[in-house]
């Protein structure tokens, strides 16, 4: 079983995901220039919104500091903080995870702790097994490096489960991803505006003209298509538990849909919910329907949300048509704009019905009572 999640957002003037230079984020399709967000960057959205919907501290880490993280979590259980951060380090050597001394920075309050030499993404659970080890050892126990691995291994948290983990010095401390994020793209032809700003200086004196100071931020606006989908069989496997399998999706399909990422929010407030949302339940594979859009949407006497779902339908239809075998359930959300051209593909609902219809659906394949 795969869920498919298609959204089409309009976002107003912003600069929500930035390149090296400060610039919006961008990506040639069909022959255009497009506003693009990074998949990466909404995958930290959707981690952040998970905070809002289920218990932060069942959730996991992701720290390159996983040392001192350790060592926090061991607590007073080793009273001694350099003996604390030994045992910490030891128990994650033991299990494999390379680390190293940091790059010296002036902002480091300390510079001697070793790091892990990548991002390390850890469930709550695993960090609590690594410190009990930690805390046996230093009582006088013995630990092997099985025992460690073990530790460090299994008890993934929803949002480990969903978006995985690469451990480069240990290939079987990996999760791979159950839940797969697509660049979200214009689904129109963009081109980036400059916001050339002056900032007054509150203690200039009265007769100064001039400004305090002077800047320019760079900008678009546009129809977002969205896309990613979840594997539920391989969600199961990382989670090895099928209620808790049924909580994952249900939390997903909350947190990336209503999800934004938070680049210049304060200087724009472009936070916005989508136009319309398509669940689709499928047991053949997962379907991305940007092709839709590869020819650029013009908006002619109607928003552009109404003639992006238009698209949107109709090229859904036609794949259904061509490849379909009658094994996909939709669900569908709107607000207005487009309503008629998505009625086709299922009788809209709201968002929270459309949640709860794929919740069922996963639920019933599970063998999980409500």
């Amino acid at each position: 079983m795969f869920i498919d999640v298609h959204v089409l957002q309009t976002v107003p003037p912003s600069n929500i995901n930035r390149d090296d230079t400060g610039s919006p984020k961008t990506a040639v399709y069909g022959g255009v220039r497009r506003a693009r967000v990074s998949s990466q960057a909404w995958k930290r959205a959707t981690r952040t919104e998970f905070r809002e919907l289920i218990n932060p501290a069942s959730l996991g880490v992701r720290t390159k500091r996983v040392v001192e993280l350790l060592a926090e979590r061991i607590g007073s259980a080793i009273p001694d903080a350099d003996a604390r951060l030994a045992a910490a380090t030891q128990v994650l050597k033991d299990a494999g995870i390379g680390l190293e001394k940091p790059r010296k920075r002036k902002e480091d309050a300390d510079d001697t702790v070793e790091q892990s030499k990548y991002l390390l993404f850890l469930s709550a659970t695993q960090i609590d097994r690594l410190a009990q080890l930690a805390i046996a050892a230093a009582g006088g126990t013995k630990i092997d490096k099985s025992a460690a691995k073990a530790a460090a291994n299994g008890a993934d948290s929803i949002d480990v489960a969903l978006f995985g983990r690469m451990v480069a010095d240990s290939a079987d401390l990996n999760v791979d991803a159950a839940a797969q994020v697509a660049h979200a793209i214009s689904v129109h032809a963009v081109n980036n505006e400059f916001d050339y700003y002056t900032a007054v200086d509150d203690r200039a004196p009265e007769d100064n003209a001039g400004a305090g100071m002077i800047g320019v931020v760079e900008f678009n606006s546009s129809t977002l298509y969205r896309y990613a989908t979840v594997n539920v069989a391989m969600l199961e496997e990382n989670l090895g538990d099928r209620a808790a399998t049924v909580h994952a999706v249900e939390t997903f399909l909350k947190a990336f849909v209503r999800s934004m990422p938070s680049g210049k929010q304060n200087t724009f407030a472009n936070r916005t919910l989508p136009d319309a949302v398509v669940f689709s339940v499928r047991t053949d594979q997962p379907v991305n329907l940007v092709t839709a859009f590869e020819e650029p949407v013009e908006a002619i006497g109607a928003a552009r949300a109404i003639t992006a779902a238009k698209a949107l339908a109709t090229r859904y239809r036609a794949i259904e048509s061509a490849f379909g075998g009658g094994a996909t359930t939709n669900f569908v959300v709107t607000t207005g704009d487009g309503a008629d051209a998505l009625g086709e593909i299922a009788v809209p609902v709201s968002f929270a019905a459309a949640v709860e219809g794929v919740t069922e659906r996963v639920r019933a394949a599970l063998g999980v009572l409500s």
